[in-house]
């Protein structure tokens, strides 16, 4: 098998791992229709989303399907993808690994979409597979359409020994030099603090209040390097979702499409 086949190969296997939701305007139209039909209809205008997912559960969980219906209402097509190593998708998850299957779709997508916009949307730790393609991507001279960063932290070092349930273990004699020792040997990093410096895509980050997941001060700092980073900075905007969505259910905001639609919309003038 050559380059060319392994790569078609690696896109049919990315491919059978997403799930591609229709604008719910064309909801009636794709009713028992084929991939092919699907694939044509990335080249119907519409923009398109690339989901990419946090790290606990896969694809169909009920608050990522809630905000695919959000964003599916709104008139965008949505790319849900699990990962190796998620859902049904085989193989280990590992940084390299995740970051190389984001930008599999996203050259998928691209490849098939005409000139219809693509962003890329990361959540939690997809924020960090987000930025990896990103950063990847633009030093190939192909910088993406937009990105969205819902929860993000600065890097997986920081979000780690921050992370609420470890909190109570910090204290425990080589804690942290295990916690680390562990993310070196895996070669874990996520850095978005250092990849934002890189970018120069339209850049939105939505963080809630109340999140304690991922506390907001991560997704304020993230912003503030970003907008230092930027030349443009018309590009780089934050949004702050008030108390009442946490972690998982800005899809439940009233004011998320909104916000989406108007920044895109702006940056797709």
């Amino acid at each position: 098998m050559d380059a060319r086949d392994c790569a078609a190969a690696w896109w049919e296997m990315v491919a059978r791992n997403l799930r591609h939701t229709v604008p719910s305007c064309r909801g009636e139209d794709a009713k028992g229709k084929d991939r092919c039909w699907y694939e044509a209809a990335l080249h119907d205008g519409n923009p398109i989303i690339v989901y990419l997912h946090g790290s606990a559960e896969h694809r169909a969980a009920p608050h990522r399907l809630k905000l695919v219906k959000v964003l599916s209402d709104g008139g965008f097509h949505v790319l849900s993808v699990d990962y190796r190593g998620f859902g049904d998708s085989t193989g280990k998850p590992t940084e390299e690994g995740l970051t190389a299957d984001a930008i599999c779709v996203y050259e998928w997508t691209k490849a098939r979409c005409g000139t219809t916009p693509v962003c890329l949307w990361g959540h939690s730790l997809g924020t960090g597979v987000a930025t990896n393609a990103a950063k990847v991507l633009e030093e190939k001279g192909f910088p993406v359409d937009a990105i969205i960063l819902e929860a993000p932290f600065t890097n997986i070092w920081v979000a780690s020994i921050n992370y609420p349930l470890l909190k109570i273990y910090r204290k425990l004699p080589g804690f942290l030099r295990t916690l680390m020792d562990a993310l070196r040997k895996d070669k874990i990093v996520f850095p978005n603090d250092e990849n934002v410096k890189s970018l120069s895509s339209p850049l939105l980050i939505i963080h809630g209040e109340d999140d304690n997941t991922v506390p907001l001060e991560f997704g304020k700092k993230l912003y503030e390097i970003a907008h230092n980073a930027y030349r443009n900075k018309e590009r780089v905007k934050m949004v702050i979702f008030p108390p009442g969505f946490q972690h998982n259910l800005l899809c439940k905001s009233p004011m998320l499409l909104k916000t989406v639609r108007d920044f895109l919309s702006k940056q797709w003038a």
